[in-house]
């Protein structure tokens, strides 16, 4: 599995992801900021939860969706995944540019823009990650193969 595409990306999702909510979380952060760390944490824990499982081949242990593993992973990446990370992007993008001010050189204030941006930059690939992987899935999905390697 870990050497599969669907698992070199579960990979780079899950340190995109843990960058992302870090970079969030390590900084004063208020307003639509909390549910972006929420949904960033949210869909890492998911992740990883699918990742060990798959990693494990113990899929077959959830009930209801072990038997649909492919469809499970195909709707984690493109609804909860890309949905959720393209918000939260959207977000953490809008607020470093209300903080972008903050940057001039001689601004003497403690400044969140480069937190906010790098935490939107960091957002960004991981929601193309998502999509990628989603993709992967349903290709596979289309070719009427169940399994997800």
């Amino acid at each position: 599995y870990l050497r599969s595409p669907l698992g070199l990306l579960r990979l780079g999702q899950l340190a995109l992801g843990a960058a992302f909510w870090v970079t969030v979380a390590a900084h004063k952060y208020e307003g639509a900021a909390h549910f972006a760390l929420f949904a960033a944490v949210l869909v890492w824990l998911l992740t990883l939860a699918l990742f060990g499982l798959s990693l494990l081949g113990r899929w077959a242990l959830v009930p209801w969706l072990g038997s649909r593993w492919l469809l499970t992973n195909l709707v984690h990446d493109l609804a909860l995944g890309v949905g959720l990370y393209a918000a939260a992007t959207g977000i953490m993008g809008y607020k470093a540019r209300q903080k972008s001010y903050c940057n001039l050189p001689g601004y003497s204030q403690h400044c969140l823009y480069s937190a906010y941006l790098s935490a939107s930059i960091c957002g960004g690939i991981t929601a193309c990650l998502y999509l990628f992987s989603g993709l992967y899935c349903l290709l596979r999905r289309c070719r009427d193969e169940r399994d997800i390697i």
